[in-house]
């Protein structure tokens, strides 16, 4: 199991804490920052990439290890020091890993999902990629390799740079004084998260504002410009994995329909958005020019429905930490089989949440596969020695699951939109 995995599945508690922190005050305040089914969804995306790093889905090009091995010219022995200099020089180097995400047209499927969302609060921060399948920015990290930076320095220093970023993804917290010149704050990554003009791609600095001041990418929070949340292409969905692969998919089409062979090459390196001017005028996309008339995305949703979203979210968090628990003596294909099937259950129950037409047919698909894996190992990953009947709850559940998709598709829906109507 990666190490990466390991750490959030232990961080991911505290997020979940100080995101009931968050909403609360938020209620006790009268603001509303949250949206019952966008926060299903981003928590769900902040599991999807659990999952990814756990079933070893990512590709390191070329290690830090094999580049402090191959290229150091200093031996350095770990001190308090290295590792301020390792977290500034880390810093330095996802400026530019976000930059040329947000800039490059490739670039930036490995990165929408963390935009995706139109309300911005702490359950945000877990909005984390999927779709990164190769890790193809380690030359960013070659000076600190010419430097020697030892390994477990970098590692260590990654592990908290990630969650450092967590806190800032709130609308609660207003400017900071003098630390606005000195970190990251909430202020300027609202403005990095808005999709208004005067705030589009800018405030990239993960940790350190200076690295915006340096390059001319900084932006301030304005008093008379309230951000506006999202992406510029609204992704009208609450399915996490779809969101991953939308804006890479939207590149393979106007690729192939693009009559100019410069075009088909070009477009995966031109900024982001950048579209050939035939396809571009035949395929049409709408994208939001006046940030403040967009409708949120919002399908109908009962209250039953939404409760059923967060007891399917809960049931695949407890599904993912079984599967921790057993990982180690299950095996690469069993292994391989839960940590799938939690994708299916994910991508099945935000599929419903999205009142899609595929809600029942991706729902038989993970019936289907459940009793498969039940057919094919005798039970589900040794849950009996934890519950007596584990087996039979888990499949319970699966029938259950797929006799809600039928009624909320076929028969709720029908009533809710009477109900609207009337």
């Amino acid at each position: 199991m990666e190490d990466y995995a390991n750490a959030l599945l232990y961080a991911i508690p505290g997020f979940v804490v100080l995101i009931l922190i968050e909403a609360i005050v938020a209620w006790w305040r009268g603001v509303e920052i949250q949206n019952s089914m966008d926060t299903v969804s981003s928590l769900s995306s902040g599991l999807t990439n659990t999952l990814a790093a756990m079933l070893g889905w990512s590709v390191v090009i070329v290690s830090y290890d094999f580049m402090v091995g191959h290229l150091a010219i200093f031996t350095i022995e770990s001190t308090a020091l290295l590792f301020v200099l390792a977290f500034v020089g880390h810093d330095f180097a996802q400026y530019w890993s976000h930059r040329f995400s947000h800039e490059i047209n490739v670039f930036w499927n490995r990165h929408i999902v963390h935009h995706s969302s139109e309300e911005f609060n702490l359950s945000c921060a877990l909005r984390q990629e999927i779709s990164a399948i190769f890790g193809i920015f380690f030359f960013l990290h070659i000076p600190m390799a010419i430097l020697g930076l030892p390994t477990v320095i970098v590692a260590t220093v990654a592990a908290i740079h990630l969650f450092a970023q967590f806190w800032y993804h709130t609308r609660l917290i207003n400017k900071m004084g003098f630390l606005e010149h000195i970190i990251v704050t909430p202020s300027h990554h609202r403005v990095h998260h808005a999709i208004n003009d005067e705030y589009i791609d800018k405030n990239y600095a993960p940790i350190f504002i200076i690295w915006d001041k340096m390059f001319g990418t900084f932006q301030a929070e304005l008093d008379d410009v309230p951000p506006v949340y999202g992406v510029k292409k609204p992704v009208s969905t609450w399915n996490p994995i779809i969101i991953n692969w939308m804006h890479f998919w939207g590149l393979v089409k106007d690729a192939w329909r693009t009559q100019k062979l410069w075009d088909k090459i070009r477009i995966w390196f031109m900024p982001t958005g950048w579209r050939p001017e035939d396809v571009s005028q035949k395929y049409p996309i709408e994208i939001t020019t006046n940030p403040y008339t967009r409708e949120k995305y919002q399908p109908e949703a009962s209250t039953v429905l939404k409760a059923w979203s967060w007891i399917q979210l809960i049931i695949a968090n407890l599904m993912v930490y079984h599967l921790i628990a057993v990982i180690a003596d299950a095996g690469v294909i069993n292994v391989a089989l839960y940590g799938t099937f939690v994708m299916v259950m994910v991508f099945a129950y935000t599929t419903l949440m999205d009142r899609h037409l595929l809600a029942i047919p991706t729902e038989l698909v993970k019936f289907a596969f459940g009793i498969f894996i039940l057919y094919q190992t005798g039970g589900w990953f040794g849950l009996n020695e934890y519950f007596a009947n584990g087996t039979y709850i888990v499949a319970g559940y699966m029938l259950v699951s797929l006799l809600a998709a039928l009624y909320f598709s076929v028969f709720e829906k029908v009533s809710y939109k009477e109900t609207v109507t009337a």
